[in-house]
């Protein structure tokens, strides 16, 4: 005797299609019943006024503005050349600590005071701590690291 095809899984896919199917045909007969009711023809229309506020009544024709496509401006616009002011990426800075024996240590920034972190493997001169550096910060992985560091000789 052969096993039937029929599983529970797929008894229950059914089940939930044809309740599903029920359900949709509840609400159309809902939305029909309802529109006999009200006498109301279908969606009504919302309409965006001068201000960008929705409304129920139609802009007036008269206020209509033309716009052309080449005046649009997508993205920022781009600045000047006599507008840009030349990055300078150098920073000033104290050494705050420096451990030779682990290789690392921390500068401070002179403008802004912030501390940052530093690797041996970014030193250009060898620093010791309360020495003047000049140094470049860089994107690490827990923050701005300052590579590139060497003494500042002023």
């Amino acid at each position: 005797m052969a096993k039937s095809q029929q599983t529970y899984n797929k008894s229950e896919k059914e089940k939930k299609r044809l309740k599903k199917r029920e359900d949709k045909k509840k609400k159309m007969e809902a939305r029909k019943a309802e529109k006999e009711k009200n006498g109301s023809s279908g969606i009504e229309f919302a309409y965006v006024d001068f201000n960008g506020n929705l409304t129920d009544t139609p802009p007036d024709p008269a206020n209509k503005v033309k716009v052309d496509a080449e005046d649009i401006v997508i993205g920022v616009p781009k600045t000047p050349e006599e507008d840009k002011v030349p990055f300078d990426p150098t920073r000033k800075g104290t050494v705050n600590f420096f451990d030779t024996s682990k290789g690392f240590g921390f500068i401070i920034d002179s403008e802004n005071n912030e501390k940052y972190f530093t690797h041996v493997s970014g030193l250009i001169d060898t620093i010791a701590e309360n020495d003047n550096v000049i140094f470049e910060l860089e994107k690490g992985t827990r923050g701005m690291n300052a590579v590139r560091v060497k003494l500042d000789k002023a």
